[in-house]
């Protein structure tokens, strides 16, 4: 209604519009007055007809329907407006809510079994909803776990890439150190630049290695068909540079054609070659197997087995991991950043990088990539 200001002016008052909440609900459970109606009318209909046993699978799909969904509050209702509607339309009396004695049992197994399938329907309803949300949940947690693990490799390969600079420097002058001043200094100077020079170098192999695997997760894949027998000549080649007059049994057997970024694929074999002549170095005749495993439809999968040191399988879950070792570094050199760089690869061409072994017996890695560009 209108009402007068202050002024002698007539305001309006505004209407306000219903809250979006309340039309929902009253949308909802008016959806189930229609729908218990449409079935009631159904089935009377049929009745008319001589279908007899019609209403009860009629106004349990109703029931069942509202608590899929309209939720638990809707089940009630079309539970609630379908025994009324049993019970007056088709438990003796009829057109009446009194039941009849006889007719208690099938009353009663009706609202039972009504009752039954809102619960489960409300029930499966509710876990389908938390695990909608739970899903979504993984996959924000996934997706702000990528962009941690993004900056957290950036950060890396930023800190990697300044300490360089500063190590060979302290590198550089400990060497220079050591060469002019060995007639002056006494033998435990001369030790403790020794250490100081030994420690500057595995911190730049630490470095190099750390801004390598960077790289991996960062660069650009260059994927083409590529000779993976040529690609373990070429680690071959750059492997025995460092191998010196040990005895070393080479088995190569030929390889395949596989489909992925050409420099990565020969870093993987690198490592997994150097991997086999670190841990036999105190074998000797050193045995190293380079071969495939039978071929699936869209994997190639290439093994290096050698008869080294081996490992413990209850670890094996350590291998891949970026700064993890099974051995002291007294015993076998090495940063542990070789094996994740290698998973890294086998991850970016679609494959996957395993290892078993046992202690004394030697161990075997694998290397699994796409076999063509459509696999």
């Amino acid at each position: 209604m209108d009402q007068a200001n202050p002024d002698g002016k007539q305001a309006v008052v505004a209407r306000q519009p219903r809250s979006p909440r309340i039309l929902t609900v009253i949308r909802r459970y008016g959806l189930v007055v229609i729908a218990v109606s449409l079935a009631l009318g159904v089935a009377l209909l049929l009745h008319r007809l001589h279908f007899r046993d019609v209403e009860v699978p009629l106004l349990l799909f109703v029931v069942a329907i509202a608590a899929w969904f309209g939720g638990l509050g809707a089940a009630v209702l079309a539970w609630v407006l379908s025994c009324i509607s049993f019970d007056y339309f088709f438990v003796e009396p009829i057109y009446s809510l009194a039941i009849a004695p006889e007719e208690i049992p099938y009353f009663v197994v009706f609202a039972l079994f009504a009752a039954l399938v809102t619960w489960f329907s409300a029930v499966r309803r509710r876990v389908e909803r938390e695990l909608r949300q739970a899903r979504d949940h993984l996959a924000k947690r996934g997706a702000d776990l990528e962009a941690s693990n993004k900056e957290l490799e950036a950060f890396a390969y930023s800190v990697s890439h300044d300490l360089r600079a500063p190590l060979r420097h302290m590198a550089g002058f400990s060497e220079l150190l050591q060469k002019n001043s060995a007639q002056v200094l006494d033998d435990k100077s001369k030790r403790y630049v020794g250490v100081i020079l030994e420690s500057a170098k595995k911190m730049g192999a630490l470095i190099d290695d750390l801004l390598a695997f960077s790289r991996i997760g960062r660069a650009e894949t260059n994927k083409t068909t590529v000779n993976l027998g040529q690609l373990v000549e070429e680690a071959l080649a750059e492997v025995r540079r460092d191998v010196g007059d040990r005895k070393i049994v080479w088995r190569v057997d030929k390889l395949p054609a596989g489909y992925g970024d050409r420099a990565m694929i020969r870093l993987a074999l690198v490592n997994l070659i150097s991997n086999a002549v670190k841990f036999t170095r105190t074998r000797t005749p050193a045995e190293i197997e380079i071969a495939q495993m039978p071929a699936t439809a869209d994997q190639v999968v290439i093994f290096v087995r050698d008869n080294g040191v081996g490992f413990d399988m209850k670890y094996v879950g350590k291998l891949f991991g970026v700064f993890q070792r099974l051995h002291s570094t007294e015993a076998f050199e090495g940063t542990g950043i070789g094996l994740a760089t290698v998973q890294r690869i086998a991850h970016r061409h679609g494959g996957k990088a395993w290892g078993e072994g046992s202690p004394g017996q030697g161990a075997t890695f694998y290397l699994s990539i796409s076999k063509s560009q459509q696999s």
